[in-house]
């Protein structure tokens, strides 16, 4: 069926994604004097940004005076294994307090010691205490307080709108096209620059704590088409702790903050087996190795009876738990009659979050190849290397959606004549009418075929053999799309919805396990069982381009360049507590 009719709407910047760092980039942008317009494919209410439990980070030092920003860069560098921007950590750290004074300003509410300063948790593989939080919500209370400064600031955010491409002439980027979810209408929405917070892809994995129709790696293809890059696509965080059970929810996130609070993981023999994998820093050992090990102990059959491990917070008050993680208090009562201040909990490791994303510079947060085109939160690569901090998303969502916001305001002064495309815009069409059509497939079995072929192939733990067999199978999945079903009336268009959503999936998919292939080591998230050891000959990053020509997929590496001197000072003069045992008092 062929339909090239659509409205347009203009605005200055055009924001996609209405989650944490896509509010916060449209509210910059309009202090800033300009108009702006939000897309979301979810409610706003319900971005993936309220699933962000257990707090933002910041060096203020309240609890431990000794933290500072030098201090949150060496951690958040050497825990990404050395392949993280450094100038990206570098912002991250010394502007993270300012943000999170800003936001608790503004309404978000942090817990505050007696001084009237807010208290700060500890999370994994930090040295201090440095993880601002409101209970065990933090996502939630910054997103509502976002939309509540973007409601008070008039700013428009349509919360029913599936972008499926990004306008381009001759590299600028100068809209996007998108189509409303329920109608099925579609809208070109012109602008001087346009940022992109879509979120990540850890959907596409069978057990993950993202819900669905969210992560499914459509920002990851979008940046693709217009002509982006990709870096560090193999560098897919697996949460030590998802639950199990029941099946609609299994891999649904337990907060770090757990573990923080002092949460003991067991197998079932009752054995404390993080002193076999990281005796220094147990429980609050880097996300990596924690899944790795959980991932370990149920492999070998030291597992629970669902097929876990065991998280128990028992020996704690219930007033503590209450204080400290009633919101998962309340998820495991909710969910499975269990009271988690008398019975632990059964957890095992769920695809969390996408380290990888589009290649974008550190200050502007903008695209390399592509002028008037912006990336933050999830979708910009960069930040956390191969091992993201708990903590770190929260501040970098803000941070840099922010600075997005300010560098495409600033484009958009600059900008003496806007370009336009009627070709880009019919070619845009084209690509949702190609799909519309009486297939033999469905896209949700398909989509959920993926995901288990990406958590058996592609998981916690990979080799050569599987990736390559995994592969495969996803490309006989991709030569399906095309045959796919895809009906759609005035009041229902699900299956658009997921046959877009599959065909990122399936790129996404590809992107990650070729990038996973190409890197052969074992570092921070990445373990490969045929690699395990680290090498410092991949201390490097493989970035993903998309043959215009072909569609194919290229993996380019890329060298990392020198760690700048006084940065470099900072590493090895940093502080690494060796002990976590006295800080865990409460």
């Amino acid at each position: 069926m062929q339909n090239n009719h659509h409205t347009t709407q203009i605005s200055n910047v055009l924001v996609i994604g209405c989650g944490g760092a896509g509010l916060r980039a449209a509210i910059e942008v309009k202090i800033q004097g300009l108009q702006v317009s939000v897309l979301g494919k979810r409610i706003k209410t319900d971005s993936h940004t309220v699933l962000a439990a257990g707090g933002i980070n910041a060096a203020f030092g309240n609890v431990d005076p000794e933290d500072s920003w030098k201090q949150h860069f060496a951690d958040t560098y050497i825990e990404g294994y050395g392949i993280g921007d450094a100038s990206q950590i570098e912002i991250m750290a010394k502007e993270s307090p300012s943000i999170v004074k800003e936001i608790d300003m503004w309404g978000a509410n942090f817990e505050k010691l007696k001084n009237g300063n807010l208290d700060q948790r500890f999370f994994g593989a930090h040295t201090y205490r440095r993880t601002c939080y409101s209970g065990d919500f933090t996502g939630l209370s910054i997103l509502k307080t976002l939309l509540k400064k973007a409601e008070y600031l008039k700013i428009p955010i349509h919360d029913n709108q599936y972008v499926t491409e990004l306008l381009i002439r001759d590299n600028v980027c100068f809209g996007a096209m998108s189509f409303d979810t329920t109608t099925a209408e579609r809208t070109v929405h012109l602008a001087d620059a346009v940022i992109l917070c879509t979120g990540g892809h850890t959907r596409i994995w069978e057990k993950s704590s993202s819900r669905k129709k969210e992560n499914t790696g459509d920002g990851f293809y979008l940046g693709l088409k217009a002509g982006c890059e990709l870096r560090d696509m193999e560098m897919v965080q697996f949460h030590p702790s998802g639950m199990l059970f029941p099946k609609e929810i299994a891999g649904t996130l337990v907060t770090e903050a757990v573990r923080g609070e002092g949460g003991k993981l067991l197998n079932n023999k009752g054995e404390r087996f993080m002193v076999n994998y990281d005796k220094k820093r147990m429980e609050l050992s880097t996300r990596d190795r924690v899944a790795i090990a959980n991932y370990t102990e149920i492999a070998e059959g030291r597992g629970t009876p669902n097929g876990g491990v065991f998280l128990d917070i028992s020996h704690k008050s219930k007033e503590f738990i209450m204080q400290k993680i009633p919101s998962i208090y309340r998820q495991f009562l909710d969910t499975q009659m269990l009271d988690i201040s008398k019975e632990p909990m059964e957890v095992a490791p769920t695809a969390h979050y996408s380290m990888g994303g589009i290649v974008v510079c550190p200050e502007e947060h903008n695209c390399k190849s592509i002028k008037g085109l912006y990336a933050a939160g999830e979708v910009a690569s960069g930040l956390h290397g191969a091992n993201r901090l708990g903590g770190n998303s929260l501040a970098e969502i803000l941070i840099f959606g922010k600075k997005a916001g300010i560098a495409s305001v600033t484009y958009s002064k600059q900008l003496k004549e806007q370009a336009r495309s009627t070709i880009s815009i019919k070619n845009a069409h084209e690509n949702i009418n190609k799909f519309i059509n009486k297939g033999s497939d469905l896209a949700q079995p398909l989509q959920y075929q993926l995901s288990q072929i990406m958590w058996e192939h592609c998981g916690v733990m990979k080799n050569q053999k599987s990736l390559e067999i995994g592969l495969k199978k996803i490309i006989e999945i991709k030569d399906m799309i095309k045959d796919v079903n895809v009906r759609i009336d005035d009041h229902n268009c699900n299956d658009l919805i997921q046959v877009f959503d599959l065909e990122s999936s399936v790129i996404s998919a590809i992107a990650t396990i070729r990038s996973s292939l190409s890197r052969k080591e074992s570092r921070g998230s990445h373990q490969r069982s045929d690699f395990p050891e680290l090498n410092e000959s991949e201390k490097c990053n493989y970035h993903v381009k998309l043959k215009k020509q072909t569609y194919d997929l290229e993996i380019i590496r890329r060298n990392i360049p020198p760690l700048r001197k006084d940065l470099q000072e900072i590493v090895v003069q940093s502080k690494r507590v060796q002990d976590f045992k006295d800080k865990l008092l409460e």
